[in-house]
């Protein structure tokens, strides 16, 4: 099984806590902590930790999938409301007033 160390800010950002509060956390659930050669402590989430970890990277791809087809979208509208202007362009037309 991989192992995942965050640092506290990592944790408190994908529990949406503070860092202090994430801090609590570790030592009540007992995770194996250490500091890291940068300088930085880090704790090793355990299973559940890992859970709320793969279920937070599963959303962020949802929410990129639904950026790109709202871009995907816009794209289109943009490129109706372009699609005269294209035309007498190409027809060698001037548009008048």
């Amino acid at each position: 099984m991989p192992q995942i160390w965050m640092t506290y800010e990592e944790l408190a950002g994908m529990l949406d806590c503070t860092v202090a509060v994430a801090q609590e956390r570790a030592r009540v659930e007992q995770l194996d902590r250490k500091i890291s050669r940068d300088g930085k402590k880090r704790a090793k989430l355990n299973a559940s930790l890992v859970a709320v970890f793969i279920a937070r990277i599963k959303t962020m791809d949802l929410d990129i999938d639904h950026a790109v087809e709202e871009l995907r979208h816009v794209h289109g509208l943009l490129e109706q409301a372009d699609r005269p202007r294209r035309l007498a362009s190409w027809l060698g037309l001037r548009k008048v007033g």
